[in-house]
């Protein structure tokens, strides 16, 4: 983690325990560099976010970076070579045994004079918008609730933040828990407290009632839910436009005020990511989630399977046998799934994360763990589940970022922070702040991301976690994520049964 930088750098090492450093900015073959006080000749050109060896690796031996092996070196590597795919591969495989050592106390929450500008709904919990969310229990409505919601945000009271259809292919056609965890997700996002209102669109004949859906829904949170069975209507859009109507009427009542920053339901996942995303964006993104725990709130953490190889430092963490064992259990079933279809456990990273350096999946779960800070786990849900406790919560869902970023929403996440070292102009049904990883991101795309992370460079991670929490509290308040102000919302269900 970088605490201060005197200077401008063009590499960097975690910990002199690491068999590589990171090239900063494009090296040519023959720089002289100096780590921890090593002059180095690099031998190959190095392109900025790469790795070089900053100590001579045997073949077959760990490559290790973060402290932690990466993989193994398929050949022997001498120092200032470049260190990548052509001579680390992955050393994962399928499911192991975990042992319980000891449970991790919960930390004493502190009290944070910070605060936002929220929605209070009348359980208690605090929306970071108020929306008029149109959720369609099948595809085939999908369409109608499109429609409706252009006509709506026509409608829509000053107060009231739009209204937003999320159109998907799913909710008929599918088979057990294929279904359950469509309604599932569906339900799960209908509570979230950013939607002051919520219509439940459905068509009638599909797979995914809305009288079963309605069963996930407690009765006492059903005052700003309305349902619409389209078959049943000669004229569905006008019936559609009189319950618009009537939740945007009570809606225009809704306030914002001051609420402390423990009522903030913080979101955390990665996409497009490179090799300065575990330097920069995600360590800073962990200091986001660990604030907003100490003051008494809440982080959800997901992307099972881009937790493979780096599992143990979130399993040391856990504060009892209990969720010890579902967070074991989790990353082993994810596993299965993935050997059940045929398909290696390490079938990551992506091409653009290894075009950004990034060269083995434990590589890049190092990385993307450190989004979850440094608290205690305390809790592990199912996909479609919502968070019942504060403190860091493991979710169970893909990496998939439409998936993944559905998932948190509908865990009840508030506010989701994606960190980015490619770009994305990817939102979800909740603001989703980007946090670029480097410099050379945040100047080419100023219209996707929110923070720039290579501040990390220049002011040290404390400065640029100020800076970010300032930027985080001011769009909780309301100011426009980048993916709001392109109009860029969308929801994906995991899709993982057999298609009628």
């Amino acid at each position: 983690m970088v605490e201060t930088l005197s200077k401008p750098v063009t590499v960097m090492r975690i910990s002199a325990e690491d068999h590589v450093a990171v090239a900063l900015q494009p090296l040519e073959a023959g720089t002289e560099v100096v780590v921890d006080g090593q002059a180095i000749h690099l031998r190959d050109a190095i392109p900025a976010g790469h790795k070089f060896a900053a100590l001579p690796i045997a073949a077959g031996s760990p490559v290790r970076r973060y402290r932690a092996p990466i993989g193994l070196a398929t050949r022997d590597i001498a120092v200032g070579e470049h260190v990548h795919v052509h001579n680390v591969h992955t050393a994962l495989s399928g499911e192991k045994a975990y042992a319980f050592s000891g449970a991790r106390a919960e930390e004493h929450k502190a009290q944070s004079s910070r605060s936002f500008r929220g929605y209070v709904r009348p359980d208690g919990s605090v929306g970071t918008r108020n929306e008029l969310w149109i959720l369609p229990t099948v595809g085939c409505v999908g369409r109608l609730g499109e429609r409706l919601a252009a006509k709506g945000n026509l409608r829509s009271p000053a107060n009231v933040d739009g209204v937003h259809a999320f159109n998907h292919p799913f909710g008929c056609s599918q088979l057990g828990a294929d279904l359950d965890g469509t309604a599932a997700v569906i339900a799960s996002l209908a509570l979230n407290p950013n939607a002051g209102g919520v219509l439940l669109l459905g068509l009638g004949c599909e797979s995914n009632q809305l009288e079963e859906l309605l069963k996930r829904i407690p009765e006492d949170r059903r005052d700003r839910l309305r349902v619409l069975r389209a078959q049943s209507e000669s004229d569905e859009f006008a019936a559609g436009e009189a319950l618009i109507d009537e939740l945007l009427g009570l809606m225009a009542e809704d306030r914002r005020e001051d609420v402390p920053l423990s009522k903030l339901r913080l979101g955390v996942k990665c996409g497009g990511s490179d090799a300065m995303s575990g330097l920069t964006a995600n360590p800073l993104i962990g200091l986001m989630a660990d604030a907003v725990i100490e003051a008494g709130g809440a982080a959800i953490l997901t992307e099972i399977p881009e937790i493979f190889g780096a599992e143990n430092l979130l399993l040391e963490r856990a504060t009892s046998e209990e969720v010890f064992d579902k967070l074991s259990g989790l990353v082993n079933s994810f596993k299965r799934y993935f050997i059940e279809n045929g398909e290696p456990v390490s079938e990551n990273p992506s091409p653009g994360n290894i075009a950004g350096g990034i060269t083995t999946l434990e590589e890049k779960s190092l990385g993307a763990v450190q989004k979850g800070g440094l608290a205690p786990v305390c809790d592990v849900i199912g996909y479609g589940e919502r968070i019942s406790t504060t403190g860091l919560t493991v979710l169970e869902a893909p990496g998939n970022d439409a998936v993944s970023t559905t998932a948190l929403a509908a865990a009840g996440a508030t506010i989701t922070l994606f960190s980015t070292g490619r770009g994305t102009p990817l939102g979800s049904p909740v603001p989703t702040m980007k946090i670029a990883s480097n410099h050379s991101l945040a100047e080419r795309k100023p219209g996707w991301i929110d923070f720039d992370a290579g501040l990390v460079l220049e002011k040290g991670m404390a400065g640029a976690a100020d800076l970010l929490l300032d930027r985080i509290i001011a769009v909780a308040s309301g100011e426009p994520a980048r993916n709001e102000s392109n109009d860029e919302r969308a929801i994906g269900i995991w899709k993982r049964g057999v298609t009628l």
